[in-house]
């Protein structure tokens, strides 16, 4: 990506999460940017494209990070471990990010089905580790859907808890409550 599209990404992520998907024009990007609709137009033909590259780009950050350390474990608790932990590191690195996705996931409209439908693949993934972790007996036998999604849930909590505590985060702590918490009741 080079750096004028980086920087029209960078600025629309922080536009959408702040004044949200429908408050934030064209215009507001182009002014933060500091280029011309001719330049952004170059890039991305339309708001709604740059929302879609947006999200795609970051889903798929959190997949193939979920992906390159969940590959490197044969035991799935392990696995579920690895998730928890890259979720926390994710809200905290890219908070903007995960407040438009979530904020975006409910209603009709074609960016809101698209946000459903690109967590509902990522907790699918989710899922399938959660279900072959219950028949390789190292998961205790439950829904595994519903663990899937209580998983996936980590994101909200982490982002309602970074923004209640601010510059008391942190993801070591964080970590440790819900590996002692969800991650000790995945193998009791």
């Amino acid at each position: 990506m080079n750096k004028t599209k980086r920087k029209i990404f960078e600025t629309s992520m922080k536009l959408f999460a702040e004044k949200g998907y429908d408050a934030t024009s064209i215009e507001d990007i182009t002014e933060t940017v500091g280029v011309a609709k001719g330049t952004l137009y170059y890039h991305f033909t339309s708001k709604e494209e740059i929302f879609d590259f947006l999200i795609e780009e970051g889903i798929k950050l959190l997949q193939n990070s979920v992906d390159i350390k969940t590959a490197k474990y044969s035991n799935y608790l392990d696995k579920i471990k690895a998730i928890v932990l890259i979720q926390i590191k994710i809200v905290n690195k890219y908070e903007n990010l995960i407040n438009i996705i979530l904020t975006q996931l409910w209603g009709k409209e074609k960016r809101n089905q698209k946000c459903q439908k690109l967590i509902y693949d990522y907790i699918d993934k989710i899922e399938e580790i959660v279900k072959l972790g219950i028949s390789n007996g190292q998961i205790k036998n439950g829904d595994s859907k519903i663990i899937a999604s209580e998983i996936y849930g980590l994101i909200c909590s982490t982002l309602v808890y970074k923004m209640r505590e601010q510059e008391k985060f942190n993801i070591t702590d964080m970590y440790n409550v819900f590996e002692t918490t969800l991650i000790k009741g995945l193998k009791d």
